[in-house]
């Protein structure tokens, strides 16, 4: 009994001395607002990648709750077990694994909090990047809750499907913010593209996601739960993993002609070279997904095809940015 309430207390003062430390650093963070510089830093382009690796990180880490069968090791939300909000012995390695991944969004507010402090004094003269700082930040503590509801329902698989669906949405944006203050620090103005360039680079982003959506349903359906009382989808797996190819195979025919057109237009290389990479990324998860597929779904495989699928969010969302057209606001003057 003594032992059980040792481990208690320290996990308990683990949690307080995090949340200790958040504090601190917000705090710091408000004091320095008004030193921040106007323009985009070495800085604020760190924070923006720091916000794009830590959502890919908290989706693998996600995957490997429910990949371990500990999607419900803490039973409880915001507590992990009733009346304590740190896991307890008798949950065993599960616990550990679900509250670990609980604190992981800690690190991804303080990220965030931290990039939008970096470019406050931007936000009248980059709009669009503050817009989208203040939605990633939002966009933490919504994951969290439905992540909390995913504990509430018992792991429903279309509330974990909303939960995969929200994280690969901040991704998405993370990329974005990445490329823009890039392209700020760089002095890289992106060259102007083709109508029918954007509006295929377009659809080429909504079958990629449209891939990822039908993908959370196939999981669904499938054997990894994340707890072996769980409730699935009743759908045939092999209709729903058919259904799931269908985008990918019109995701490919919409790359190809982005990537034929931006050689025929030429002048545009990183255009070019932002199709090459989805081109890329594309093969390599269809690989994934077929060896997983044939395989018996391997726990290591699909872990590496839910890398591939924040990787794939990532290669679309940067050839749509590539091919949109910039804010007046947000564009780099010339130097």
């Amino acid at each position: 009994m003594s032992s059980d309430l040792a481990k208690r207390s320290w996990a308990s003062k683990l949690l307080a001395k995090i949340g200790d430390l958040f504090g601190i650093i917000v705090a710091a963070a408000v004091a320095w607002l008004g030193t921040m510089p106007p323009k985009v830093t070495r800085i604020v382009h760190g924070l923006a990648i720091a916000s794009l690796v830590s959502q890919i990180g908290i989706i693998v880490t996600g995957g490997a709750v429910r990949l371990t069968k500990s999607g419900l090791g803490c039973s409880h939300w915001p507590n992990c077990v009733p009346g304590s909000m740190t896991p307890v012995p008798e949950m065993g390695y599960h616990g550990l694994i679900e509250f670990g991944n609980r604190l992981l969004t800690f690190v991804l507010l303080a990220i965030a909090v931290a990039f939008l402090i970096s470019i406050w004094n931007m936000r009248k003269s980059h709009p669009s990047i503050f817009k989208l700082a203040v939605v990633l930040l939002a966009g933490i503590p919504a994951q969290g809750v439905i992540g909390g509801i995913t504990v509430w329902t018992d792991l429903n698989p279309w509330v974990v499907s909303l939960h995969f669906i929200l994280s690969g949405t901040l991704v998405c944006l993370a990329t974005i913010l990445v490329n823009r203050t890039r392209r700020e620090l760089k002095h890289d103005i992106t060259p102007p593209t083709t109508k029918t360039i954007g509006q295929f680079a377009t659809a080429a982003w909504v079958l990629s996601m449209l891939a990822v959506i039908m993908g959370t349903i196939v999981t669904g359906t499938g054997p990894h739960a994340g707890d072996a009382t769980a409730p699935r989808h009743l759908f045939d797996p092999l209709l729903v993993t058919r259904m799931h190819t269908a985008p990918v195979y019109l995701l490919v025919l919409a790359t190809v002609i982005v990537l034929v057109l931006a050689y025929r237009t030429g002048g545009n290389a990183k255009l070019r070279a932002a199709s090459w990479w989805l081109v890329l990324v594309i093969a390599l998860q269809a690989a994934l997904g077929y060896i997983q597929h044939f395989t018996g779904l391997p726990i290591g495989l699909v872990l590496l095809h839910m890398l591939g699928a924040s990787l794939l969010m990532v290669a679309s969302t940067n050839l749509w940015d590539r091919a949109a057209r910039l804010p007046k606001s947000d564009r780099v003057e010339q130097h």
